[in-house]
């Protein structure tokens, strides 16, 4: 394969706590029909089971993948977008070549990416290399989150990813944030006071 095309997709984008992560996945025909066959598509239709079965399927058909984040101190530092786009410029970089196209979920452009790229609209149900993207970068990011709940017991980061369910409202306005919460995230939140003078207000 000498022209590769890699798909890209971005999990965690809303979330209020960790990185938003990327991966980058480059299939051949072979094996995009081989991973649909055994019911490769968008990660959020997949049940956590079918997702992890995925993992190893797309590690070992794909001609290669990578893997890209970008943490929450960089979220609050330049805005959700551009971390996400340098997660997804981490997964591309972490291949052993450069594609010759890059396939980007949704409508807005890679925009650090210099080279030819197309947007796909809903690209991770319509195409197999941005669903095994999403594959990718959703198992590997609950996996992270996973091993962070234990380090922050009392948020039950492993219920919801970090996204802001009621529960992990509720833990925030009791506990405060942790090192790990994206603040850009959380002015609408109310905070204990101590945190919020402790940090100036975000």
């Amino acid at each position: 394969m000498t022209d590769w095309v890699a798909g890209v997709d971005e999990v965690g984008r809303g979330c209020l706590f960790g990185p938003v992560f990327a991966a980058a996945v480059v299939l051949d025909e072979a094996a995009a029909h081989g991973l649909l066959a055994q019911g490769l598509t968008d990660s959020k239709a997949l049940t956590p089971r079918r997702r992890a079965r995925l993992v190893p399927l797309i590690e070992t058909l794909a001609a290669a993948w990578g893997l890209g984040q970008a943490s929450a101190r960089e979220i609050d530092a330049i805005g959700i977008r551009s971390a996400t786009e340098q997660a997804m410029l981490r997964a591309l970089q972490r291949l052993p070549q450069q594609p010759a196209l890059v396939l980007v979920d949704g409508v807005l452009p890679l925009r650090p990416w210099p080279h030819p790229q197309q947007t796909i609209v809903q690209g991770d149900s319509q195409c197999a290399a941005i669903a095994a993207a999403s594959v990718l970068a959703k198992e590997a990011r609950d996996a992270l989150i996973r091993r962070l709940a234990q380090r922050f017991p009392g948020y039950a980061l492993d219920s919801h990813a970090g996204y802001g369910t009621a529960r992990h409202r509720q833990a925030l306005m009791a506990e405060g944030p942790t090192p790990l919460h994206r603040r850009s995230f959380l002015r609408n939140i109310p905070l204990p006071e101590q945190v919020v003078s402790a940090s100036g207000g975000f």
